[in-house]
């Protein structure tokens, strides 16, 4: 099969080649997935993951890209759940071979049904945005209706996301970002915006729930906002600084079958839109994995034309 391969960490994205692999074997409870389309985080290339297994052992040539659409096309030893043939989308484990692949194994409690009328690029670009902003919200930020939430990127793959789950859950969302993404922002839910370049960030007094997916001097600045009681959700590591009188929270996204339901209910219904950047075909993805200008929002390749 043709695959992307990393092999130089300090080279990141500009290391990337297209080789030839062999096919994967689907381990107890996996399956195998005909990749239709992959989606892609340009940071994945700085996790320790992507370069060693969980014993901190090589494991390069390693391929990259942990969100997937596809076709199941073979299922290993005990795999229930899923049957050959049947569209998948999903999040795949950060220390095995990825998505960016014609082929991948991935366990089958990581995938979920993809309905017919929703794309395999639309897919691919919603397992970690999607899954991202509902544990953040719903598991470790204890969203409820009527309370305010700062979105930190509201624009970007992951923001947007948060910015529509909570406007839909019944929250006051304000959202932060770039001047030029204001438009944007208020588009995916936004009430308000906030430009980090020009405007004052403390200006936006108490809220229960920071989102921040920035970090460094926006993240510390932001725990001075959170209200009583309120919640600093960050998916950048540790926060720099600790609500007075709140909690602070940094976690991993993690595959859930329910929680990508929910997602794709949402976007089959139309009540959620995924943020798609770009666009590419297998032949062209390393350029495109490269890019020369900045990109708002989830780059996907599709591996199947």
């Amino acid at each position: 099969m043709k695959a992307i391969v990393v092999t130089d960490r300090a080279a990141g994205t500009a290391g990337m080649r297209l080789v030839e692999r062999p096919e994967p074997e689907p381990a107890l409870n996996d399956v195998v997935v005909q990749v239709h389309a992959s989606g892609f985080v340009p940071t994945e290339l700085a996790w320790p993951s992507t370069w060693t297994d969980r014993l901190g052992r090589d494991r390069t040539p390693s391929i990259p890209g942990h969100e997937l659409a596809g076709v199941v096309s073979a299922l290993g030893y005990g795999t229930t759940g899923l049957s050959v043939g049947q569209r998948v989308f999903g999040l795949t484990d950060w220390t095995r071979d990825g998505t960016l692949a014609e082929y991948v194994a991935v366990e089958a409690r990581n995938l979920a049904p993809l309905p017919g009328e929703v794309d395999f690029t639309v897919g691919a670009s919603l397992p970690i945005s999607g899954l991202t902003a509902w544990q953040g919200l719903f598991e470790h930020g204890r969203l409820r209706a009527g309370q305010s939430v700062l979105v930190h990127g509201a624009a970007g793959a992951v923001g947007s996301m948060v910015a529509q789950l909570a406007r839909e859950a019944g929250a006051y969302v304000i959202g932060t970002g770039r001047a030029a993404d204001r438009q944007a922002a208020l588009d995916f839910g936004a009430q308000e915006f906030v430009d980090l370049e020009n405007d004052t960030l403390e200006d936006v007094g108490g809220v229960d729930l920071v989102f921040d997916v920035i970090g460094g001097d926006i993240g510390k600045r932001s725990a001075g906002l959170i209200r009583a009681g309120g919640t600093l959700v960050s998916v950048v590591g540790p926060p720099a600084a600790r609500p007075a009188d709140g909690l602070a929270v940094d976690f991993v996204v993690e595959a859930d079958r329910a929680q990508l339901g929910e997602v794709i209910r949402r976007v089959r219904d139309g009540r959620l839109r995924t943020n798609i950047g770009t666009v590419a075909t297998f032949d062209d993805a390393v350029a495109a994995l490269n890019p020369t200008e900045r990109i708002t929002g989830k780059t996907v390749i599709r591996v199947r034309p």
